[in-house]
């Protein structure tokens, strides 16, 4: 069951425990399953807590191959194409954002910000805290919290109800998929 630990994480609507990385990529699985069209999720966690590691997992959940899916370090941004086989309601596209070496929200105009929030498909933000002030209203958080050398908790929380609600879901079908997860 996904633990709700909101004394540490008061703002979380679910912290979800992942022992190892295939129980990150069951859970990517069970959010991918039911994220709406359009979403932006803001990725936080220190430097090697799995941000990349948990959008290759996003990927794979919807067909995009995780060996094509890298950090968007010195590039900025990488956009995905979702394979046409993949489920209609999902997003038709994939945005890796990598925003840790821009210095504010001035550069990141420069990259097309306002078409890449606008458009749909889902945008994922690494280091999300550069550019605070440029996010949008509506959005994911999820943060990455290193547990120990491959375990991981995962804290959720939504601007919206349609959000709240995918994260909701996905944490209920990871507790029945995981059943042995504290």
């Amino acid at each position: 069951m996904p633990s709700t630990d909101f004394e540490s994480h008061p703002s979380a609507d679910a912290s979800v425990v992942c022992r190892d990385e295939a129980a990150v990529a069951r859970f990517a699985e069970c959010l991918a399953a039911v994220l709406p069209s359009r979403v932006m999720m803001a990725l936080e966690g220190d430097l090697g807590a799995g941000k990349t590691t948990f959008v290759k997992k996003l990927a794979a959940a919807v067909g995009i191959p995780p060996a094509e899916v890298t950090s968007p370090t010195f590039t900025l941004v990488h956009l995905y194409e979702v394979p046409h086989h993949a489920e209609a309601r999902r997003a038709l596209r994939l945005v890796h954002m990598d925003a840790y070496r821009l210095s504010g929200v001035d550069e990141v105009s420069a990259i097309g910000w306002e078409e890449l929030v606008a458009e749909n498909g889902w945008l994922l933000v690494e280091w999300p805290e550069r550019i605070a002030s440029a996010l949008p209203a509506e959005r994911m958080r999820l943060q990455i919290e290193i547990t120990g050398e491959s375990s991981r908790t995962l804290h959720l929380e939504a601007t919206t109800s349609t959000l709240k609600a995918a994260i909701d879901a996905a944490a209920a079908a990871f507790a029945r998929a995981m059943p042995h997860a504290p």
